[in-house]
């Protein structure tokens, strides 16, 4: 397969690597504004874990979203350290006012970047290791970014089509898979579609640099987790 479809095809993927970890494009002439942490967040937050608990072999979460929920659930034999690093992420309160900051129709919707700037700072270095790719990176299946091999921190991407003939051998490892609710990831708003500068969503840096405020300044109609919570065990 060769020509242009190719190309724009490859520029997406190394997306998924290039701001996996933080890079980010130039940010051009807007003036950045850090914000302060809030006092209300688990102290956790502040103290990135980089060897958790081990979490249980499967557990669920119920995302709550400005969509409504969806509930996805994560097994363990798929990607070990991955699913330590999302239950402890959900334990501590990560997922709360998180928003679907890159959501590229028919190819995947990206989260992860923590809306306070200076915890995202915190956990943008706090890199694991890699699980080796055990499961397809099919629809529905949720996958953590990187910025190459090790990189993995906090940002995930849910599959909206079944991507694995591209993604399962650049070593993406899927960690679960939305189980109820799928209409409501289909629902989360695609309409900025990529990056800039690839396409008309945030510039990295400035989210970095600003977060949330940024976000609901510039893109009024971005999609946002409310909340995640750990479903008891059946």
């Amino acid at each position: 397969m060769s020509g242009p479809k190719t190309f724009q095809l490859a520029a997406v993927v190394f997306t998924l690597f290039l701001w996996g970890c933080g890079t980010a494009p130039p940010a051009g002439d807007e003036e950045a504004v850090s914000a302060p942490v809030r006092e209300d967040v688990d102290p956790r937050l502040l103290a990135p874990d980089l060897t958790p608990e081990t979490a249980p072999e499967q557990f669920s979460v119920r995302f709550v979203t400005t969509k409504g929920p969806f509930i996805a659930t994560f097994h363990r034999s798929w990607a070990p350290r991955g699913v330590d690093r999302v239950h402890h992420l959900v334990t501590i309160g990560f997922f709360r006012d998180i928003a679907f900051f890159r959501a590229i129709k028919d190819f995947v919707i990206q989260f992860g970047v923590h809306g306070d700037p200076e915890i995202h700072q915190l956990w943008s270095t706090a890199t694991f290791p890699d699980d080796p790719v055990k499961q397809p990176n099919r629809e529905r299946t949720i996958t953590f970014a990187t910025a190459g091999p090790n990189t993995r921190t906090t940002q995930l991407f849910i599959n909206l089509r079944d991507n694995s003939s591209t993604l399962d051998n650049m070593g993406f490892a899927p960690v679960g898979e939305v189980t109820d609710g799928w209409q409501v990831v289909e629902s989360i708003y695609t309409g900025y579609g990529e990056l800039y500068p690839q396409g008309k969503g945030p510039r990295f840096q400035l989210l970095n640099l600003q977060g949330n405020r940024y976000l609901r300044q510039h893109f009024p109609e971005m999609d946002y987790i409310e909340s995640a919570e750990l479903l008891p065990a059946p």
